[in-house]
């Protein structure tokens, strides 16, 4: 009578790398909200929630006729709004505490390489989100208002709603953000070889048509904020090709850099051999 075969227990040198991975997200996950926590303590207490709301609500209301103000429609609109918001640029403020935190949790699994492409697109993608909710805020905001001021009937007294307002406004920030990440988009298509610089260069009149396009479909309908955002993403479109080209030297594997130097010697063995028969 034959013995069953006993059924190997599984191996926990195995799970370790597992949980320990598990163990570390969680511990920069609550390091990121920390961080989180900290900038909504800080404004709530300045500028608090009402102090906020009215910096944020300023470009609408400078453009108000005399005497109108915003409106809340909700019972709780009055508190939950600015709360929203309050949590919001919380988040906008420790946006780099919770990107250097997830950045933390991939670096060591990253080669050498492979962190100096990541980390610089990091830092330059923060910085270009702030440039473009900044421009829209202290840019296109103004305009927009102006316009719809100068096109409204008369007999109409205006009159907007608090979460209205917030939810196009964060809706344009998200747009103008996006809109000003061209470079890293750019950068990432020619280092995963998508793209080459030289096809970025051939396609350089399609994209100024197409940013035009795109301003015209995601500003208001005004020549200034149109131009602003059309030129300003074909700046930045020179931007990428130029960062396209210092990135793709600066994060380079150690097989392209070998393949590379072996492509140079190559090429100078043959000019040097087609220098021998030339003096021949």
């Amino acid at each position: 009578m034959s013995e069953a075969p006993s059924s190997q227990p599984d191996d926990p040198q195995g799970e370790q790398p597992f949980i320990s991975h598990l163990i570390e997200l969680r511990d920069r996950l609550i390091r990121a909200l920390i961080g989180v926590g900290v900038a909504f303590a800080v404004l709530v207490v300045y500028p608090g929630p009402s102090g906020l709301f009215d910096l944020f609500a300023r470009p609408l209301i400078s453009h108000l006729p005399h005497g109108s103000s915003m409106i809340a429609i909700g019972v709780i609109t009055p508190f939950l709004v600015p709360l929203k918001l309050t949590m919001l640029a919380a988040l906008m403020v420790a946006l780099p505490v919770v990107l250097y935190q997830l950045w933390a949790f991939v670096a060591p699994g990253l080669y050498a390489h492979e962190r100096r492409l990541v980390l610089p697109l990091v830092i330059l993608s923060t910085i270009l989100f702030y440039l473009g909710v900044s421009f829209a805020y202290f840019i296109v905001l103004g305009r927009l208002f102006t316009f719809i001021q100068a096109v409204a009937p008369k007999v109409i007294t205006a009159a907007p709603d608090i979460e209205s307002y917030l939810n196009f406004v964060l809706t344009l920030f998200l747009a103008f953000g996006s809109a000003f990440e061209v470079p890293v988009v750019l950068m990432l298509l020619v280092r995963f070889q998508v793209l080459t610089i030289a096809q970025l260069k051939a396609w350089r009149a399609y994209f100024i048509v197409a940013a035009f396009v795109i301003a015209a479909v995601i500003t208001p309908p005004d020549v200034f904020s149109q131009s602003s955002l059309a030129v300003s993403m074909i700046l930045l479109y020179e931007v990428g090709i130029i960062g396209a080209r210092i990135l793709g030297t600066y994060s380079a594997s150690p097989d392209e850099e070998k393949k590379d130097e072996s492509d140079g010697e190559s090429k100078g063995q043959a000019e040097g051999d087609a220098k021998d028969e030339s003096g021949a």
